[in-house]
């Protein structure tokens, strides 16, 4: 199991069902049990990316999502040594943003599980630029069996 620094050097497009354009996170930065983090370059090509240089509330709430993508991608490659599954947002509970995200920021995104019961995922989220938390939010996530397209 790839863990420390090592998940650093994991193509995040592997732990992903996600492609480019759809893409919401650059790096997986921390794997364990409980907590897994991502960073994300907020670049001017952006999907959401407002005429105004901010990035759309929307794109926070999909890098979240794909934070909790990772994490499930990390478990289904690493631990499980399955494909990576499908999943879905259950449900959102909190989500509360800050400021939007400017182009040129790095987003480093944290989830927390909460709980899991068996295919559905509870985690409090956060989203920060520097020291500074732009975005908050508890977030359900239901897993399927299918496997995602590679």
């Amino acid at each position: 199991m790839t863990r420390g620094s090592d998940v650093e050097k994991i193509d995040v497009l592997t732990l992903l069902p996600q492609r480019p354009p759809f893409v919401m996170i650059d790096r997986l930065i921390h794997f364990d049990e409980v907590v897994t983090t991502t960073s994300f370059a907020v670049r001017e090509d952006n999907l959401f990316m407002e005429e105004d240089g901010m990035l759309n509330s929307c794109a926070l709430m999909e890098n979240i999502a794909q934070t909790c993508a990772a994490r499930m991608g990390y478990i289904n490659l690493f631990v499980h040594e399955e494909h990576v599954k499908l999943g879905f947002i259950g449900s959102v509970k909190g989500f509360k943003v800050i400021r939007p995200a400017r182009k040129g920021e790095v987003l480093t995104t944290s989830i927390e599980v909460i709980q899991e019961v068996m295919q559905l995922t509870q985690v409090l989220a956060e989203v920060k630029v520097g020291d500074e938390t732009i975005a908050m939010a508890e977030m359900r996530i239901a897993e399927t069996d299918i496997d995602a397209i590679s």
